[in-house]
This record gives C-alpha cells, structure tokens and sequence, in this order.
C-alpha cells in the first residue's frame, strides 16, 4: 500500500477557530502505532485545528515533541521524517508496488509482519533504538545495559537533530509528557509550563522496560508514563487552569474487541486491555464530576453574601466552574493481520497503513461539525467517537 502523496490534502479546512479558549491533542502510547497520531495531526494542520496544548505518553511524547519544537509549517515534514527514519522500507524504490501486490492476502501480509517485527526485535529500528551489545545478562549489575535490551542512544541523537527545543521552551505551546518515578512507582508529568523540557523527558516518557533502561532526571530515574496511565487525558482536564477546551484524543489501543479465538490474538487483546487505559470510563467519570462541578457553581451562586465568606463556600469555590469539553477520541482500531507484534512492527509498509488510517478517520471525523460546537447541556462535556460514523 503506497502512502498518500504529502501534498494531496483532502482535508476541509476550518474558516474560524472554534468557539473553544483551548485546543488540546492528546497521544497514547504504543510503539510502532504511533504513526496513526501522525496521520490524524496532518488532517488537523490541513483544518486550521492547531493545538494550543500537547500531551503524551511514549511515543505519544516523540510525536508530541516533533509538533511542539518545530514551526506549523514544517512539523508534518519533521514528523515523516522521523518516522521514515526509524522504519525499513524496500531496498529500491520499484520494489513498494511490487511488495503490495504480492502482499494483499491477509495470510501474506500476517507472516510479513511477523517477519518485519521479528527483525526489529533482533536488529532494532535505525536512528531508534538498536540491540545492547554484549547482552543485559553479560553487563555490570546496576548499569543502563543491565536493565535493559536495547539502548535508546540513537533516538536521542534523532530528538535532538528534529526536535528545537528551545521552541518547546518558549511558551508558544504547552507540552506535557507522563513518566514514573522506578523507585516511589509515582507518576509524574513534566511540564512546559513548570520544567524546562529537554530530550532526557522525552526519553523518559518512553523508555519501556525491559526494553528500554530508566532514564535519570534531577537524581531520580524515570520509565514509561504507560505503566501507570497511557493516556494523557485526566492530566489535561485536571492540571488547570480550568477553561473551555476542545481536545482530540488519538489512542492506539482500543478497550473495546472481539474474543480472541487463538494465542496470538490472546497476547494482542491482552496489550489493548493493558494499554487503553479504560478510555471511555475515565470519560464517563470527567462527566459526572463537570456535572458536578457545574452544579456547584449554580448553588454558591444562590447562596446567601454571608455563607459565601466562609471557609467553606471558599473551599468549595476552587472546584466550581463551568467550563466546557468536547473530547473527540479517534481510535486506532487494528486489523485482523495485526497480531501481538504490531507495536513493534517498524516495517515502512505498516507505517504508511497507520499514518493513512489516522488521516482518514481524522477527515471523517471532522466532517461532522457537531464536534466544533461548544455543549450546552448540564454536564457540560460531550464526548465523539465518529471515525466510523456515516457523514450526514
């Protein structure tokens, strides 16, 4: 499957920024998969939806990274770049039409990329991450080879060749990027806003064990934010300031599937379990909690002007406001070739079928312009999952 050329956009742009004070992209983590973020950013760049916030988890933090510390202009560039970079493509260029043909049965293309996440695993993925040489157990207790698989030198060298992050650091956007504390097992964000972010958080917000080694920050060592949480959202609707926002959260796993009827299938619906991170119970929680938040609202206005300078209408007035949410999650849902290797599956050709899925569910699911349009019910928070709803 040939990628879409980087030029045709289908993409209807937006004639006025939405009604909304903030515009927020939030980027599960899962590997390979990544692409599909990339997908959904470029139809967001072609509607004029430029995020004011950016938060991410693994590799939602690399890409997150590659839109923050680049100019609008160039930040799909960057981002095919890197993901160019980091996956094997055929040795000539004749070669990709002659790979999709003969890979259009799903058996084909299931072993294909069996083989493709095989000899990623072995031999690594160019300019990403590349096989710990002598191996973890042939290395010093306590050392970053000990601990890990593979060493993470070469996507450092790659942030820093892509990534300004003096951009990052100049208050233009907010990025956040989730991580965890290896010995108190905390999560933690690293934010624009508080923490001057440099190539070690984005390193830390990914580094998976066993495969990757923790990385140290300020004396403390750091793994992937995915262990704990691998979505990003309740960061961004908790860490304030409170404010009318429009997010479009991008997932790479989705909660929802079939019973898996063989073991490949078992370990792949295992990963999506692990990794969806309940995506739509934290929603349907955010909802009530809004709802109660605008209900709260409401009441301290009705009270008494004597009740309201107590300590406790004071106490109560931190959590009440009326802000307002739409969230428009686009889900990676994975097809039936995809087995439990697809996160690791750095093949070109599985980088362009995820780059376009993402782009595609993206155009579908801007054209619903319901999506743009501030809630005014009482809960004050809508959620979207329109990537496979018929436009009417």
């Amino acid at each position: 499957m040939a990628a879409r050329k980087a030029n045709t956009k289908i993409t209807k742009a937006v004639p006025n920024r939405p009604p909304f004070e903030c515009i927020a992209l939030v980027l599960q983590g899962g590997g390979a998969l990544g692409a599909y973020q990339c997908g959904v950013y470029e139809a967001l760049s072609e509607a004029n939806l430029a995020p004011d916030w950016l938060a991410g988890i693994s590799i939602g933090a690399i890409n997150a990274a590659l839109i923050a510390g680049n100019p609008p202009e160039t930040r799909v560039a960057r981002m095919r770049e890197f993901w160019e970079g980091v996956t094997s493509g055929p040795a000539w260029p004749w070669m990709e039409d002659l790979q999709s043909l003969f890979l259009r049965g799903e058996v084909a293309r299931t072993l294909f990329g069996e083989a493709s996440a095989a000899s990623s695993a072995l031999g690594g993925a160019k300019g990403f991450f590349a096989p710990r040489m002598p191996p973890p157990w042939m290395q010093l207790a306590g050392s970053a080879g000990a601990t890990s698989f593979y060493d993470t030198t070469p996507l450092r060298g790659t942030l820093e060749r892509l990534v300004d992050f003096d951009r990052i650091n100049s208050g233009a956007l907010r990025l956040s990027v989730g991580a965890v504390d290896v010995e108190s097992g905390n999560f933690a964000y690293f934010d624009s806003t508080t923490t001057k972010i440099c190539v070690d958080h984005i390193l830390a917000s990914g580094a998976l064990p066993p495969g990757f080694a923790p990385v140290e920050i300020d004396g403390r060592k750091y793994w992937d934010g995915g262990l704990v949480s691998n979505t990003p959202l309740q960061w961004v609707v908790d860490a304030g300031p409170r404010q009318n926002t429009l997010t479009f959260q991008v997932d790479l796993w989705s909660a929802r599937g079939s019973v898996p009827q063989d073991l490949p299938h078992v370990y792949s619906r295992q990963k999506e379990i692990l990794y969806s991170s309940r995506t739509r119970e934290q929603t349907d929680r955010f909802k009530e909690y809004q709802r109660l938040c605008r209900n709260l609202a409401d009441l301290l206005d009705a009270l008494p002007p004597d009740l309201r300078k107590g300590p406790t209408a004071a106490y109560l007035s931190k959590h009440a406001n009326r802000s307002v949410y739409n969230i428009v999650q686009l889900i990676y849902r994975a097809r039936s070739y995809e087995g439990n290797a697809s996160d690791y599956e750095f093949s070109r050709l599985a980088m362009q079928e995820h780059w376009k899925s993402g782009y595609e569910d993206a155009v579908r699911t801007l054209a619903h312009p319901e999506i743009l349009i501030p809630p005014s019910g009482e809960e004050g928070v809508v959620t979207f999952d329109l990537a496979n709803e018929p436009v009417g």
